[in-house]
């Protein structure tokens, strides 16, 4: 039987909002956010709060949002398809040589990370030489897309692969590659990205849509990234089409990027290895129509994965600290999610006037990466603690691996 290990928020007019939030920080800010998208009429049922639950733009990160009859683009948000890929090798960290510097220069010299934004020459972040196998997944969205462009011309020079050539890239922020070592010390290989650029300006399109076509009623939302379409209308099917499209783009970069970093591990280490995908290539920013409560509806998961029972998940920690693979229990009252993260406690410009190099050292001591002034914003003390997290969402997930990290990547 699965423990209810909720807290709820009930207010007039509103659905209510579970939280599965025990013993973790919740911003008030956030609540507020919360308390506002359960006052939308087309909420099913309740809202669903992680705990690495944070302020997002309109809707807060960390939340599963159940539609019937409308769809929020800013609740799927701009980084649309954002999430994870993790498969275990068959090495060991006896395996791994001393120093794990030259494995790190491989992988940054293998996919193209970070951003430069100068206004002439190459953007560091794109491919200067495309390789074949990014053509080849790009054969697979090419014609969705030009339907697509087609209808919105102005996504045709954004940085998907024709223009700038982002397919099979990293991006900067939060997202990464690492190798990490679990409990029974075999290697495995994780990275977090999304559908990059081009996902950006289909989702920032389309929330500008969803206000200007609700600019007669936009004054009586709680928030103006709460517009929304109804379902029917041209721009709420010209939407879910986007952002299918965009939410492939995310799988195949992932894909790509998998494939790259563990060419350039096996140039590294002599030694042959064999890989096995234990968890899924998962979302954790997206929307699509699932079955619940006997009913079809469209689930928003803004940083929040599916934990359908048996699905395996990734659950990554901040830099530095544990990530974990989960088993889903199938907990219908959270909608069959769990949280993607820890979830930050602090915003990035925080993060960079609390702490210093020399903290960020110290703090990710363990760990092959960067220690600069550019990632103090990704220091694990900016985040919540994921032990934490992990134990307020018991009734979600079960843990079948923990991983450390042992190489970071960071964009």
């Amino acid at each position: 039987m699965i423990n209810r290990d909720f807290n709820e928020l009930i207010q007039e007019n509103s659905a209510p909002v579970k939280l599965w939030t025990n013993g973790v920080p919740v911003d008030p800010k956030a609540v507020l956010q919360l308390q506002n998208t359960a006052k939308m009429p087309f909420i099913f049922k309740h809202l669903a709060v992680m705990p690495d639950v944070h302020v997002g733009k309109g809707s807060t990160i960390g939340s599963v949002i159940p539609t019937k009859g409308a769809i929020i683009p800013a609740a799927v948000g701009v980084d649309i398809g954002c999430g994870m890929i993790a498969v275990k090798t068959s090495l060991t960290a006896s395996d791994l040589p001393d120093s794990l510097q030259n494995i790190r220069f491989a992988i940054e010299a293998a996919v193209p990370h970070g951003r430069t934004t100068e206004r002439h020459g190459r953007d560091k972040g794109t491919w200067k030489n495309v390789p074949d196998i990014v053509d080849n997944h790009w054969m697979q969205l090419d014609e969705q897309f030009r339907r697509i462009c087609d209808k919105y011309p102005k996504l045709r020079n954004t940085n998907n692969y024709k223009h700038l050539g982002t397919l099979g890239t990293l991006g900067t922020g939060n997202h990464f590659i690492e190798l990490c070592l679990d409990e029974t010390d075999f290697v495995w290989v994780m990275l977090h990205s999304g559908s990059r650029g081009v996902g950006n300006a289909i989702g920032n399109l389309f929330i500008s849509l969803a206000q200007k076509d609700m600019q007669t009623h936009i004054a009586n939302l709680p928030d103006r990234d709460l517009a929304y379409f109804e379902e029917g209308s041209v721009h709420f099917n010209d939407y879910m089409e986007a952002v299918g499209w965009a939410q492939d783009f995310a799988r195949h970069n992932r894909e790509v990027m998998m494939h790259r970093v563990l060419e350039a591990l096996s140039r590294e280490i002599t030694k042959p290895f064999t890989t096995q995908q234990e968890a899924v290539n998962c979302h954790h920013n997206y929307v699509q129509k699932e079955q619940h409560f006997g009913e079809e509806v469209l689930v928003t998961r803004k940083g929040a994965v599916s934990a359908q029972k048996g699905q395996m998940g990734i659950i990554p920690g901040s830099m530095g600290a544990k990530s974990y693979i989960v088993r889903g229990r199938g907990n219908e009252e959270s909608f069959c999610s769990c949280s993607h993260g820890a979830g930050r406690v602090m915003s990035r410009t925080e993060a960079k006037k609390c702490f210093s190099v020399a903290d960020q050292q110290r703090a990710t001591a363990h760990v092959e990466c960067r220690k600069d002034s550019d990632v103090i914003d990704e220091i694990p003390m900016a985040y919540k603690d994921i032990d934490a997290v992990m134990t307020a969402q018991s009734s979600l997930v079960e843990i079948v691996h923990t991983l450390r990290q042992v190489v970071c990547v960071k964009g």
